[in-house]
């Protein structure tokens, strides 16, 4: 199992640093930008600052990999910072790998949160040893157009500020969207996006009940760290569960099935305990990609290890928080999903 450490919770009034480490989407969309502060201060009553460069135009951010590694490298090495908060995803912070200082996060563990893009600063911090949340960004969940979603609200509560253990995680009743409504366009920031009625979790294979640590991340950005010295050794894998999730990109369902095949080849597969996906963003694909998924686990002779789709994280609004490394339950009788540990300490 992996051991990996556990950083400190939050407390009403800690400070945290919103950081861009991707797209620079926060300086391009002042507007968006200052709303998720907003609710970050009003709703959990934290003190929000900003790295160095969280605020620098989108093609500057683009321009500076080494600035932008060295804001996450400050934010770390800071002891009034106790969480540090991805502003949004993107495509390139595998450019900021090279300037990477692991002992910085050694020495310093903390909260690191984001998804989608971000996948890449959280097998940083696997490699450092340290435990991180693939959850929602300031831009996409805190920043949400007209207010903060009641699920999402309760999954941070749970997951950031409480010391017990997380427990059962119930399906999003409110509804999920992904409704396209243009950032860019300030007018709709206020516009409540359109919610679509949750048919629930689907358990499409197991009938027994394991448990594992959660490794996982954004399908598309897990193939760009490949073969990188941040790809994590395969004892890491052993007897985890797998959380995967796809893009806004909307990958095509054969790259699923060639992407699986490879986890295949590297005997991940074999070693897991179970494997949950998240709502293809738009529900895209989503019949495909279960065929796919089903197809290669076919192929494996593993037709009976437990598999959940269409479940709240990801690219889908709202989200519930997956904590690298901590333990987790699929249960197949009972049709539940639970995170066994504290997040945080």
């Amino acid at each position: 199992m992996i051991k990996l450490m556990t950083p400190k919770g939050l407390s009403y009034g800690d400070k945290v640093a919103t950081i861009s480490l991707s797209w620079g989407g926060a300086g391009d969309l002042p507007h968006r930008y200052l709303k998720g502060k907003e609710r970050l201060k009003q709703v959990f009553n934290l003190e929000v600052t900003e790295t160095r460069n969280a605020l620098q135009s989108a093609q500057w951010i683009y321009n500076n990999p080494e600035a932008r590694a060295n804001d996450l490298m400050e934010a770390f090495s800071d002891p009034s910072v106790k969480a540090v908060i991805s502003n949004i995803g993107g495509d390139d912070s595998i450019r900021i790998l090279k300037y990477i200082d692991l002992d910085i996060i050694k020495n310093n563990p903390k909260i690191f949160l984001g998804f989608s893009d971000s996948t890449v600063t959280h097998f940083i911090c696997l490699k450092a040893g340290l435990s991180s949340f693939y959850g929602t960004s300031l831009l996409v969940g805190f920043a949400e157009n007209n207010r903060m979603h009641e699920y999402q609200i309760n999954d941070i509560n749970r997951t950031l500020f409480s010391k017990t253990a997380i427990g059962q995680i119930h399906p999003n009743a409110e509804g999920w969207t992904t409704e396209f409504l243009d950032w860019f366009d300030v007018s709709l920031q206020n516009i409540q996006r359109k919610l679509i009625p949750s048919s629930g979790w689907h358990f499409i294979r197991g009938n027994s009940i394991v448990k594992g640590p959660l490794m996982g991340g954004c399908m598309e950005v897990l193939e760009m760290l490949k073969g990188t010295d941040y790809w994590p050794d395969p004892d890491i894998w052993k007897g985890c569960i797998l959380f995967f999730e796809t893009s806004e990109d909307k990958p095509k369902p054969e790259y699923v099935r060639w992407w699986l095949r490879n986890y295949a080849a590297m005997g991940i597969l074999k070693e897991a305990k179970g494997i949950i996906f998240g709502r293809p963003y738009d529900n895209l694909y989503v019949q495909e990609y279960e065929t796919e998924l089903l197809k290669v686990l076919d192929e494996e002779g593993l037709y009976d290890l437990p598999v959940i789709t269409q479940m709240d994280f990801g690219h889908t609004c709202p989200t519930f928080t997956l904590p690298y490394g901590k333990l987790a339950e699929i249960n197949c009788i009972d049709k539940t999903f639970s995170i066994l540990e504290s997040g945080v300490e």
